[in-house]
């Protein structure tokens, strides 16, 4: 039986406020973690532990995929979303985005149901006010490993980018492909509704000059960044990112949006959700905010 997934009209209830514009309109520079990453995914408590961290909000996790049909998500049930959007009324934080890190691990190509999956996506953003969400094109959907999957890649892209560009909202996606590549893969998907999630760590690990693949990408082109490294040493100590050079060239760009911790944890301490996140915030703070 074919089932038909209806997108829902954002739901605006007494005392909620709508959520901020898409990340480059935003001015200035705002700092936020990701809740699976401060071990508070889908839980409301993530807003406490985010205002104790130090930053300006928070990205959302959708949950849990696995073998579901969609994601574990509680953001979709009225009396959970209810929790979450009076927790960031209380604390005074914004949801920078919503994140599909599912797609980590699953296979965003040859996934069975992604019409559902990405239908739950929208209806979350708009029930939420979000207006940018976080696709990974994970270990199964490296295009530099995997690049026969491209084809059914940007078919699945050009879908979403269609409903995206419906709702008004845009989805982020992240590769390991070359800024140049990226540009590339973008105009096959030719969506203003798709772009791209940078995340400092895929240059670097790639021995490619991050400075120069955010000027090949250029200010429309990337939504939101992933502004950390890989686990080892907090931002303030990471020799391989010049973290002030970082700003000039986004300043020269003219972007401005949300910057998300997701790692650089310290190695020997690497559970210390406060002590790291509150050093990698309070750092992205002195550059980024001065």
């Amino acid at each position: 039986m074919k089932f038909q997934y209806l997108l829902l009209l954002p739901l605006v209830l007494p005392g909620y406020l709508s959520r901020p514009c898409p990340a480059q309109t935003d001015p200035g520079y705002k700092v936020a973690v990701c809740d699976w990453m401060i071990l508070k995914r889908q839980k409301p408590g993530a807003f406490d532990r985010t205002k104790e961290i130090g930053a300006d909000g928070l990205e959302l996790d959708m949950g849990g995929l696995g073998d579901r049909p969609t994601f574990d998500n509680q953001l979709l049930d009225p009396i959970h979303r209810k929790e979450f959007m009076d927790a960031a009324d209380r604390t005074g934080l914004e949801i920078a985005s919503i994140a599909m890190s599912g797609f980590y691990a699953q296979n965003f190509a040859t996934r069975e149901g992604i019409e559902r999956i990405m239908d739950d996506c929208i209806n979350t953003m708009n029930l939420l006010g979000v207006k940018t969400a976080f696709l990974p094109l994970g270990v199964q959907n490296d295009l530099t490993k995997y690049p026969e999957l491209r084809p059914a890649v940007v078919e699945r892209l050009k879908l979403f980018g269609k409903k995206a560009e419906a709702a008004g909202v845009v989805i982020g996606i992240e590769t390991a492909l070359t800024a140049a590549e990226e540009v590339q893969l973008l105009d096959e998907i030719g969506s203003d509704a798709v772009r791209i999630y940078f995340n400092f760590q895929n240059p670097l690990e790639g021995g490619r000059d991050l400075y120069e693949e955010l000027k090949i990408l250029g200010k429309d082109r990337i939504c939101q960044i992933h502004a950390t490294d890989t686990d080892g040493v907090w931002l303030e100590k990471n020799t391989r990112i010049d973290m002030d050079r970082v700003k000039k060239v986004l300043d020269e760009m003219g972007w401005s949006g949300w910057l998300v911790i997701e790692r650089s944890r310290d190695k020997d301490n690497s559970r210390d959700v406060i002590g790291n996140y509150g050093a990698n915030a309070r750092f992205l703070k002195s550059v980024f905010q001065k």
